[in-house]
C-alpha cells in the first residue's frame, strides 16, 4: 500500500478538490493507539483495495503529530472526530466513514466501487 502523507489543512482541501474526478480515501492513525494498529493493518493486508481501486488516493494522517489537520477533517466533511477512522470523500462531501475495529477492507471496497463505475 503506497499510503499519502497528510499533513496539512492545506492538503484536506486538495483531497476535496480531486474527490470530484475519483474516490479519495483517509486514513486517520494514532501511533499510540493498538486499535489503530490493528486497523491500519488490516487495511494494509488487503490486496483487494489495490488491486481494485488502483487509481484511487489513500492517505493517511498522524493523528499524534497533526491533531489540528484531524481536528479540522472533521469540521469540514461534517463528521465527529475519531482515530482510528477511515473516510471516502467524493464530489467534496463525506459519503462514509467507519471507526475503530468497524474498518473492514471489503466494506471501503464496497463503498468506492459505486463512485467508479457510475462517474459520479
Amino acid at each position: 500500500m503506497n499510503w499519502i502523507a497528510l499533513e496539512s489543512t492545506a492538503a484536506v482541501l486538495e483531497i476535496s478538490k480531486l474527490s470530484n474526478s475519483i474516490p479519495q480515501v483517509i486514513f486517520k492513525h494514532s501511533s499510540r493507539c493498538s486499535i489503530s494498529a490493528v486497523a491500519k493493518q488490516r487495511i494494509e493486508r488487503s490486496d483487494v483495495i489495490v488491486k481494485q481501486h488502483p487509481l484511487v488516493n489513500f492517505y493517511l494522517l498522524d493523528v499524534i503529530l497533526h491533531r489540528e489537520v484531524s481536528l479540522f477533517i472533521g469540521e469540514f466533511f461534517k463528521v465527529h472526530h475519531e482515530s482510528p477512522q477511515i473516510l471516502l470523500v467524493k464530489n467534496e462531501i463525506c459519503v462514509y466513514d467507519e471507526s475503530h475495529l468497524e474498518i473492514n477492507p471489503s466494506e471501503v471496497v464496497e463503498a468506492i466501487q459505486p463512485y467508479l463505475s457510475d462517474n459520479k
